[in-house]
């Protein structure tokens, strides 16, 4: 048996341990998020610093996520989940033990950057190892679904450890990840041939990267450095860019195939899963710091709070098949994310003394976003992508989630900074993730026209059969 033809019994298995390792990096995600306090008290960093926590991560992760797709398809599946996943293990436990902001910083960087080859080689092992079809929908809606419970289960476990500790934030994902590790080692099947070797764009990597870091870094000073400086940064990212398009179209084996991108849905998938990314990921840090700083509630009590947002993960696998069957992804995606548009509306209002029942309804409806967007976008994403290319396709989608977080977080930090008033900056900021989801659904329409325009043929087909 190879790794790309699971047998039925044995996928189930392996889509659990997958999913797994898909809860632990909601989960961990999660639980830093709810912690941001308690470590911005412990280490003594500024907003801004603080911000490059969580930076740091989605840096790594969405930097290097290409080359770790590409790493998949050329070396190995279940090499590059196993070998990666036990690099995540470390630097979690590294980052409890940091003494210094910059410690910190580093080992949430160098985590991002083994999830960047963990998530995609786990996600390629489910669109190979099931059949494209209703199979493959409802793992990976069930994969997506575990991802949201471990974001949700986070918020909690967040709030506890970080009430004993916020080292323990960081020691506890260990565990998990050492259990998850022992079931990939025995579920996830080997090659039964050798994995045909490649060479990696390593010059295509380090240009994505460097362009990442640089674009974001330019966002993140945009609301507190001259306007020379952040156009500057900006113009240097956006032509590293320019230059990793260049090199990809003459590279013998380029880390992303430019061909990829003509496909419609894939593009539209990617843009989409930036813009909902960023909005949401900005929506969750200033309503982190709005509840504990402006209102003083502790990290359980936030904890719990966010909890609601969870309920996709309930949705996701049982609600959400059924819907993708009748409507399609294209109108749910579209749906979920004017859904997205509203929730952040309600809280565009916010104030200095709203009661809990006044947020309920935005973080009911953000939820419901969720599990309307996340399952469907990686189906679309995936879907019709040659299987030596799975990998390379999961990369992308990825890429584009953690690069939309990192962006979504530099942009709210650098408006909210250049307020005096806490309340008025985060009130301000707030205007960021709303106005990416609207873009984000305007994005996505051409989508829904194109799969009602399908299914009229199909129809007028059956007609004329009949």
């Amino acid at each position: 048996m190879t790794e790309d033809t699971i047998s039925g019994r044995r996928r189930w298995g392996v889509l659990l341990v997958l999913c797994g390792a898909i809860f632990l990096e909601g989960i961990d995600v999660a639980m830093l998020n709810v912690a941001l306090p308690s470590i911005r008290a412990g280490l003594g960093l500024a907003t801004g610093e603080l911000q490059w926590v969580m930076s740091a991560y989605v840096l790594g992760y969405g930097g290097f996520m290409l080359l770790g797709g590409r790493a998949a398809d050329l070396f190995g599946r279940r090499r590059m989940f196993v070998g990666w996943l036990a690099v995540f293990l470390l630097f979690s436990g590294l980052g409890g033990l940091a003494t210094e902001g910059w410690m910190l910083i580093a080992a949430r960087f160098v985590t991002g950057v083994a999830a960047a080859f963990m998530t995609p080689a786990g996600l390629s092992v489910i669109t190979t190892g099931f059949p494209e079809g209703p199979e493959r929908e409802r793992a990976l809606l069930v994969y997506s679904g575990t991802s949201a419970a471990g974001f949700s289960v986070g918020l909690v476990a967040g709030g506890l450890l970080a009430s004993a500790g916020w080292r323990w934030v960081f020691f506890a994902p260990v565990v998990l990840a050492a259990l998850i590790l022992a079931g990939a080692l025995a579920l996830v099947p080997k090659a039964a041939k050798p994995v045909r070797a490649g060479r990696l764009d390593l010059a295509g990597g380090f240009l994505v990267t460097a362009a990442v870091v640089l674009l974001v870094l330019g966002v993140e000073r945009a609301g507190h450095a001259g306007a020379g400086r952040t156009v500057a940064t900006l113009g240097a990212g956006l032509a590293l860019l320019g230059l990793f398009a260049l090199v990809e179209r003459r590279a013998p084996e380029p880390l992303v195939r430019l061909g990829i991108l003509r496909g419609g849905a894939l593009v539209r998938a990617n843009a989409a899963g930036l813009l909902f990314s960023g909005a949401f990921f900005g929506f969750q840090f200033l309503v982190v710091l709005y509840l504990q700083e402006v209102r003083g509630w502790s990290t359980l009590q936030t904890s719990f709070a966010m909890m609601v947002v969870g309920i996709d993960a309930v949705l996701s696998p049982t609600v959400v098949p059924k819907l993708v069957a009748r409507h399609g992804n294209g109108r749910l995606i579209f749906s979920g994310l004017l859904v997205a548009a509203l929730a952040y509306g309600l809280f565009l209002p916010l104030g200095a003394d709203w009661a809990y029942v006044a947020m309920l309804p935005g973080l009911v409806l953000l939820g419901l976003a969720f599990a309307l967007v996340y399952g469907p976008l990686t189906i679309a994403a995936t879907e019709g992508v040659a299987e030596q290319e799975q990998g390379l396709a999961g990369g992308l989608l990825y890429t584009s989630f953690q690069f939309g977080a990192a962006l979504g977080l530099a942009g709210v930090t650098g408006v909210a900074a250049a307020s005096e008033a806490a309340l008025e900056g985060y009130r301000t900021a707030l205007l960021v993730p709303f106005a990416a989801a609207l873009v984000a659904a305007a994005v996505s329409l051409p989508g829904v026209r194109r799969a009602r325009a399908r299914r009229n043929v199909t129809q007028k087909l059956i007609e004329h059969v009949q």
